[in-house]
């Protein structure tokens, strides 16, 4: 494996757990520069197509939406597995997410194990995301603390 091969896999792994560090922080706004303008994201409930986004706008209103009830979130990034090709590549990257939100005054936690499977670019020297299919494959939700 070349040097510059193994310097893109950093340099991949950082942009994933770099997305999942600023959506804990509810920073929808930093996370869109880390995808291409024109990124093509799917997200799956089960075998449910939930959204269907094209491009980083609505990417924005999309992520603003979905976390708006959210008071707390903790993601975990765990494997990925990258395959460069030049300044392309294609990955797949697993995340355990919690959500904690407020709902008829309790506090309930929705617990998600998501599989990305991702299409990076490296533009003016840097990754970026072009295309994501976020896989939400095991989600349970229960009030926290019961």
């Amino acid at each position: 494996m070349s040097l510059e091969v193994l310097e893109a896999k950093v340099a991949l792994r950082e942009l994933v757990d770099t997305f999942a560090n600023l959506a804990d922080e509810k920073r929808i706004a930093d996370q869109m520069p880390l995808f291409t303008p024109d990124t093509k994201v799917q997200v799956y409930m089960g075998e449910d197509l939930l959204f269907d986004i094209d491009g980083t706008e609505q990417l924005f209103e999309v992520f603003t939406s979905f976390t708006a009830n959210v008071k707390r979130s903790y993601h975990m990034s765990g494997q990925q597995t990258v395959e460069v090709d030049g300044d392309t590549a294609k990955g797949i990257a697993y995340c355990q997410v919690k959500l904690v939100s407020d709902e008829d005054g309790r506090e309930v936690v929705q617990d998600s194990s998501i599989r990305y499977d991702d299409e990076y670019v490296r533009r003016d020297g840097a990754w970026l995301i072009a295309k994501r299919i976020s896989h939400f494959s095991i989600n349970d939700k229960r009030v926290l603390g019961a």
